[in-house]
């Protein structure tokens, strides 16, 4: 039996155990308007929450030996959409990712960084899956033993594997600060899962991350306003906080033949 702990749909707690969804927390967003697009989801509760967790556990295995680990695009602006061009187009050698039964991981090949992360956020808590740790390469996860998660130890793990380049996802300021001071200009960082952000936290976000996602954050739109220097997006707007940043995200921009974004045109409710 394996035990996972991710936050999803409107940041409610979910654990899943020997695939089956034990127990769902309290959503802290009722609404978003990528799940009202892409699922047809009005509002996130105990019924929808499970659902659509069941959903992912069937569709593609999610958290159980199962799991599918390539994919193609999801979604058209997601941060494991920027990671996988960026990598098709040798702008980062690696890709410093958290996926469920692997828990931190370098990566290097597009197919899996989208599979693995296109489709799970929030990872909290995972446990090692054989079958999964066997197609991603045990010596690319960072504790095959544990699936430990630890971003600063997985940039560590990469630059030790000799990639002059790389790319990885936070969750925490504090992270982004300690990446950025160790590893300098050789790391482009992307903040996720940003829903619940202080404002101070967002603020050092914006000191110390390439492109930030706004999820359901009021605070990161409010420093957004002042700082970002690019926005892709109307619905979750993904946001450029540095030159590094914002030439990846032009890059996206121009594949996908968009043009960059002011405003939102819907929002998550509420924000937080």
């Amino acid at each position: 039996m394996t035990k996972h702990v991710i936050e999803a749909l409107g940041k409610s707690r979910v654990v899943i155990e020997n695939g089956k969804v034990v127990e769902i927390g309290e959503p802290l967003v009722k609404y978003c308007p990528l799940f009202k697009k892409y699922r047809n989801i009005d509002e996130f509760n105990e019924k929808t929450i499970k659902e659509n967790i069941e959903y992912r556990i069937s569709h593609f295995g999610m958290c159980t030996p199962s799991r599918q680990v390539r994919m193609n695009d999801f979604l058209s602006f997601g941060i494991s959409e920027l990671l996988s061009m960026a990598l098709e187009r040798n702008v980062i050698d690696a890709a410093v990712i958290v996926a469920d039964g692997t828990g931190t991981c370098v990566l290097s090949d597009p197919e899996i960084v989208q599979g693995l992360g296109g489709r799970v956020s929030g990872i909290i808590e995972t446990e090692p899956i054989a079958s999964v740790m066997d197609a991603v390469g045990r010596d690319r996860i960072l504790d095959p033993k544990r699936a430990k998660i630890d971003q600063f130890a997985g940039v560590s793990k990469a630059f030790g594997m000799k990639y002059g380049k790389v790319g990885v996802t936070i969750t925490k300021a504090d992270d982004a600060l300690l990446i950025r001071n160790a590893f300098g200009r050789n790391v482009i960082i992307f903040a996720v899962h940003t829903t619940g952000t202080s404002m101070d936290d967002a603020k050092k976000m914006f000191d110390s991350c390439d492109v930030i996602t706004a999820c359901a954050s009021e605070n990161i739109r409010a420093v957004a306003k002042e700082r970002a220097l690019l926005q892709a997006g109307t619905k979750i707007p993904v946001f450029a906080s540095s030159v590094p940043g914002k030439e990846i995200m032009l890059s996206k921009l121009e594949e996908l033949g968009k043009s960059p974004a002011t405003g939102e045109d819907d929002r998550p409710s509420p924000l937080n």
